[in-house]
């Protein structure tokens, strides 16, 4: 069962938006942590570039 804000995005343009996560390393202490951030699906490989 989705969520009511997973659901709502999938109404009309919300279909054009992608929500990806990525993991990170801090250089500070080695240890990992996940950035998320919705963005266009035209600008998934930006996201992932950067």
């Amino acid at each position: 069962m989705a969520k009511k804000v997973v659901a709502s995005l999938q109404s009309g343009e919300g279909r054009t938006f992608t929500k990806c996560i990525k993991m990170v390393r801090s250089p500070k202490s080695g240890a990992y942590s996940f950035e998320e951030e919705i963005v266009h699906n035209e600008h998934i490989k930006d996201f992932f570039s950067k």
